[in-house]
């Protein structure tokens, strides 16, 4: 692997330290054989499902398998790829405090199911790698204080200045475990239960690098780096975003070049959009995905004010620093709906005002330390068709905005994320939060299959969510100019309308959509706006209609007759 070398000298600082790491990450590798596969680009047809192995259940059957018979019977090949959340044997967060990396949780399956639902799907595969959970056999041997396990975490001074260190969580940073050598302080970013890895440690960067390539081997497309953010610690810094973080990420890359070349890694960063977008490097060397946390909170904003401007002003904006990246695009999933990341676009009392409709329609808000003795909100809890519409609201306004926003996501630049209870019309599950007192999971429901095949079969608001998102998914797949690589445009023809429009680069194709993110009709004259709309088969010539949170896909043959370069 060229530049290896150069990396982990950057990486760790000492050529002697970087000869030993490269020297184990060698060793570790030689059991794989090289590739000579090549990457393939990605298309229109790779929209994501967001799902925990065992969000459907059916009796004491793996629920993989349960899983495996839903998509086959409902959902078919309106989505290219889905997104197993972590499916590995785990004690708390709901799998993101992992107890070994490479099993799969006996109650979900094992990995023929994986391999079977491989063979349909393209999956994408969590590398929970910030933190391990502390019953793992490797912080276990680290109470032991067994070599080399005692250099896998951070043992910490207590009395140190830990300030400046980003906390997501409003818990203690440290945390004291009994080893066979005394009481040590371990550093643990998100709770006690989740021990942070030490990646200043060449053992740990070869395990981790060997973990990668083995999920790709075993199916992964796709490799979501989990809270990537935080890897690297460093005294005296705010341990988040350091440029050893974005140095491991590209040597993950380049490891995944040479022996997984088919599998892209996405990076987990619920940050500002400026720290988020620089996980895609110069476009070539570190992130293939980025997932774009802004966009949830600012869809959310504009359907509850009726008014599109600052989200249209901020797609607007985007760039993308090369073809070979794309944004992944979504608005709901296992987590809440992030608010640090609209800062720089939404002020403060914009913010408030999401905050306040959250509380308003049943859900909750986790708050940051923000290390000076406040905090501030963090993630707004709330399913996201609930999120957008009040208990007061009309079956028709909660499913008209839901739906619309839902288009949004499908009309952008990028890969589309759908979660599951998205594309399900799931609603708040309080019983879940309530009974297990994490907030989250409230947008975490687990359904019984058997019921789910009653409400998806019968005519209730869940069909006619999920039919009409299994339609549109349907028309987007069909569409060039819908591929991650086309063009995007924003345009400005009203303050209550998300208009894009989007350019395959090859052929020209062109689709302008329109969603009206409000409860007024809007009505739409330009001139040049003509074709047929994909949504209902209308046919378009200078003018169009939008009712109260109607969209629509105009196919434009127009602007393809003018053969348009791009």
């Amino acid at each position: 692997m060229e530049g290896i070398e150069r990396r982990l000298k950057f990486i760790f600082g000492t050529e002697e330290k970087a000869a030993s790491a490269k020297q184990k990450i060698e060793k570790q590798l030689e059991k794989y054989e090289k590739t000579g596969l090549k990457a393939r680009k990605l298309s229109q047809a790779d929209t994501m499902l967001i799902t925990y192995g065992d969000s459907i259940v059916n009796g004491d059957a793996p629920a993989l398998e349960v899983l495996s018979e839903f998509l086959d019977a409902y959902v078919k090949d309106a989505v290219g790829n889905v997104h197993l959340l972590p499916m590995y044997p785990y004690t708390s967060d709901d799998g993101f405090s992992v107890v070994d990396y490479k099993e799969i949780n006996p109650s979900l399956g094992n990995w023929g199911h994986i391999e079977m639902l491989a063979k349909r799907y393209g999956l994408m595969f969590d590398a929970v790698i910030n933190h391990i959970s502390k019953s793992s056999d490797w912080f276990q041997k680290y109470l032991e204080c067994e070599q080399p396990y005692t250099d896998y975490f951070i043992t910490c001074d207590p009395d140190a200045d830990y300030s400046k260190v980003t906390r997501p969580r409003a818990l203690p940073l440290l945390t004291a475990f009994q080893t066979a050598e005394g009481t040590k302080f371990v550093w643990t970013t998100f709770s006690e239960d989740q021990i942070d890895l030490n990646f200043n440690s060449p053992d740990v960067l070869a395990e981790v690098l060997d973990l990668l390539v083995m999920y790709g081997r075993m199916g992964a497309k796709f490799i979501r780096l989990d809270a990537i953010g935080f890897m690297w610690k460093e005294a005296g810094t705010t341990c988040m975003h350091l440029p050893q973080t974005h140095e491991l990420i590209k040597l993950m890359k380049d490891v995944l070049c040479v022996y997984s070349p088919g599998t892209k890694l996405i990076t987990e960063t619920n940050v500002p959009h400026k720290d988020n977008i620089s996980y895609f490097g110069d476009g070539k060397d570190e992130a293939d995905l980025v997932y774009q946390f802004p966009l949830p909170p600012l869809v959310m904003y504009s359907l509850l004010t009726g008014d599109a401007s600052i989200l249209s002003q901020w797609m607007a904006g985007l760039e993308l620093p090369g073809e070979d990246v794309t944004f992944f695009n979504f608005l709901s999933s296992h987590d809440g709906i992030g608010v640090r990341p609209t800062e720089g676009i939404l002020d403060d009392a914009q913010r408030e005002f999401l905050v306040k409709a959250t509380l308003e329609h049943g859900g909750r808000v986790s708050y940051k330390d923000n290390g000076d003795g406040t905090k501030s909100p963090y993630e707004l809890n709330i399913n996201y068709q609930d999120a957008l519409a009040g208990p007061e609201d009309s079956d028709e306004t909660r499913i008209g905005r839901f739906l619309a926003a839902e288009t949004i996501l499908l009309s952008m630049q990028g890969v589309p994320g759908i979660y599951i209870h998205s594309l399900l019309g799931s609603r708040n599950d309080y019983y879940g939060m309530t009974v297990s007192g994490i907030p989250r999971r409230i947008n975490r429901e687990q359904l019984d299959y058997g019921f789910l095949k009653e409400q998806l079969d019968g005519d209730t608001n869940r069909s006619r969510i999920f039919k009409e998102m299994i339609r549109r998914l349907n028309i987007r797949k069909k569409e060039k100019a819908f591929a991650p690589q086309a063009v995007q445009e924003v345009l400005n023809v009203d303050g209550r309308v998300l208009a894009v429009r989007r350019i395959a680069k090859e052929s020209g194709e062109c689709i302008e959509a329109f969603i009206n993110v409000s409860g007024e009709t809007v009505p739409i004259g330009r001139d040049g706006l003509s074709g047929t709309n994909l949504l209902n088969g209308e046919e378009i010539k200078d003018k169009i209609v939008l009712g109260p949170y109607e969209a629509a896909w105009i196919k434009n043959s127009r602007l393809l007759q003018r053969g348009r370069t791009l």
